[in-house]
This record gives structure tokens, sequence and C-alpha cells, in this order.
């Protein structure tokens, strides 16, 4: 029962980092296309400010938990994944650099490395993210060592590219609502109009990449003996369309909460899918680590469980704050600000 309490939290962790890191991505993959002057600019990058910073820490609670409930599955990950690990750590520490330093001198070309720095460091997590994990879900080539059996560019293969590509559009559309929420006059009606255009496209990769996923992986079986699964899927789906007609219909704010429907239950059928599989191995399924051969020891995660009960509703009750604080939007008041970016 531990065991599978820690694999459902595991994936949950995974799932909040997606729904709240990904309209900061998303944001930053479409400020080159829809930021037409300084100003628009640093509204995007005010839209995110009080936020990215909170919101990373949830990569390194997920990445915590992998490390210290399923070391053997951490260990292989990291090794198996390593170059595109590596990528993601330094896109990330641009990505801080860029939100930090970008308001620190009025040379042209300085905001303009910056906002390179912010695009590439939003792009690339999401890229690498989605590819990622789509080829967790279909396994990659370890032996019972942990030894990875490839490389980099075999990351590249069909599914795991339309995963990074799924991860880039859904991060995309959850931005556009986002700033739709939190800009004003021009930007955003070229936010609202992104979203809807960014929408179909997300919706056609979706349906391929789950239509791949029953080529690919073995997700759609665990379905048939584990029913509760449909719920995620059914939850996604329902997240998605109705996303849509709130946003035709001009309700932002609820078209962005089912939004964050759509990325949680997506998430959250494609990890519980392995279950209990934590790296699946293509080689040999009996190389595959699972919650049984992967786990720490039951004292280990009785405590981390204790730890996690008391402190994770402290840190959501902080961030609600945060969020509420700064529900407003990015005024040129806001702008002028001593902490403005």
């Amino acid at each position: 029962m531990l065991l599978n309490i820690w694999f459902f939290l595991w994936a949950l962790l995974w799932a909040i980092y997606f729904v709240l890191d990904g309209f900061d991505f998303g944001m930053g993959i479409l400020l080159p296309f829809l930021a037409k002057n300084d100003k628009e600019k640093r509204i995007i990058y005010n839209s995110s400010g009080p936020y990215w910073d909170g919101n990373e820490v949830w990569l390194i609670t997920a990445g915590g938990v992998t490390f210290a409930a399923f070391p053997l599955a951490y260990a292989t990950m990291f090794s198996a994944l390593y170059a595109p690990l590596l990528i993601l750590l330094f896109a990330l520490i641009f990505r801080a650099v860029a939100f930090e330093f970008r308001n620190k001198s009025d040379s042209k070309i300085w905001k303009t490395a910056c906002d390179v720095c912010l695009f590439l460091g939003n792009l690339l997590p999401g890229l690498l993210l989605g590819v990622a994990f789509a080829n967790l879900f279909q396994g990659i080539p370890v032996d019972v060592d942990g030894v990875y059996h490839g490389n980099t560019l075999k990351l590249l293969n069909p599914y795991g590219l339309v995963g990074g590509l799924l991860f880039v559009l859904m991060f995309m559309y959850h931005g556009a609502l986002w700033l739709n929420l939190k800009a004003t006059g021009n930007l955003c009606g070229r936010a609202y109009k992104t979203a809807r255009g960014v929408w179909a496209f997300l919706l056609c990769i979706y349906l391929v990449f789950l239509a791949m996923t029953a080529v690919f992986t073995n997700n759609w079986s665990t379905v048939g003996y584990n029913p509760f699964l449909i719920i995620f899927l059914v939850i996604a789906l329902a997240g998605l369309f109705t996303s849509y007609s709130l946003l035709v219909a001009g309700k932002m704010l609820g078209a962005w909460a089912c939004s964050a429907a759509f990325i949680l239950g997506s998430t959250l059928f494609g990890i519980l899918g392995m279950f209990p599989n934590l790296i699946i191995s293509s080689l040999d399924p009996a190389a595959s680590v699972n919650i049984y051969n992967g786990s720490s020891s039951p004292l280990t995660l009785k405590i981390m469980l204790v730890v996690a009960l008391i402190g994770v509703p402290i840190v959501l009750a902080y961030q609600a704050w945060v969020y509420y604080t700064f529900s407003h939007r990015v005024s040129q008041e806001t702008l002028e600000s001593d902490h403005a970016y």
C-alpha cells in the first residue's frame, strides 16, 4: 500500500509541475511571436515574474522524491537520460538569468540576448520533457545493471518527437491563456487569438499521441486490468474541450483552469499507465525498474510520507496566497515598480 501511495505521489508531483511551470514555458515560447515592443516583452516577463521560481520548486520536489523514494529509478533515469537532462538544467539556468538580469541594462543587445535565453530556456525544457516522458512510456534500452545501450539520438524516435511536440503545444496553449489573464490591450488580444489557433493543433497532436500510445506502449493494456485509469483520460479530454468552450465564451480563468485539468489528467494517465514500472526496459522486461525492486526501505517511505503530508499543504497554501496577491493584470504601475522585471 505504501509503495502504491508513493507511486501516485510521484506521478502527481510531476503533474503539478507541468501545470504550474507550464504556463511559464508557454509564455516564454510565445515571447518572440506575440510581443511587438519592449513594453509588451516586459509584460510577458512580469506575467511570470511572481511565480516562475516558485513553480520550478515542484521540479526539484519531483526529482527529490524520485531520488529518496525510488533511488534505483533515479540512478537509471539520470544515467540513461544524462545528456537531455543536462541540457534541461542549463536551459533553466539561462532562463533564470534572463528573468533576473534583463532589466539591469538598457543595452538593446543585452536585452535581445536575454530574450533569446528566455525563449530557448522555455522551449528546450518543454520539448525535452515531452521527449523524455514519451520514451519512458514506451521503454528505453537499459540492461539489468541499469546501463543505457544507446545514445541521445535514439531518444528522438517518432513517438518521442510527437511527445515533445505535444508538450510544446500544450504549454503554448496554457501560456496563451495565462497571458490573456495578465495582459491588456493588443497583447491580450493576440494572446486570445493565439490560444484559439494553438488549440486546434493541440487537439490533433493529442489524438495522434493517444493513437501512437496504443502502438508503442502498454498503457492501454493497463487500462484493461485497471479501469480506474480511464478516469484521468476522461478528465483530460473533458478539460481540453471545456477549456476551448470557455475560451470562446470569454471566460478566461475557467478556460485556464480546464487547461490545467487537461495537463493534470494527461500526465496522470501516462505515468500511472506505467504501473508498477518506473523505468521500462525495452531490452528485457526483467531489467525494468519498478516500485518493488527500486524503492527505498519502508521506514524511509513512512518518514517521507509524514513530511510530505505536513510540508506539501503548507507549500500549496503559500503558493495560493502568492497567486491571489498577484492576481491583478500587469499594468504600467507594475512595470514602473522597483521590483519589476
